[in-house]
């Protein structure tokens, strides 16, 4: 999951100016954390935050794959 989420978001930005933080629950549940610049954050949540949104699909349509649940979270650093 954080393989994925480092591609989309090296794709999106141009660059690796971003750190993810992932946490894993004993049950399986994975929760991500993405701290970025706040120049950053509109280009990952998007316009009416359409980006985001699509980044949260295709990490959902992997995790249901794995049958695991997961959240995302964007945070200044």
């Amino acid at each position: 999951m954080k393989e994925l989420l480092t591609y989309l978001l090296s794709g999106i930005l141009g660059k690796d100016d971003f750190e993810i933080e992932e946490e894993t629950s004993e049950n399986g549940f994975i929760r991500l954390k993405i701290l970025t610049d706040a120049s950053n954050m509109g280009l990952i949540i998007g316009k009416n935050g359409r980006t985001i949104n699509s980044i949260r699909n295709l990490l959902k349509t992997k995790a249901t794959l794995k049958k695991i649940g997961f959240s995302l979270e964007v945070a200044e650093r």
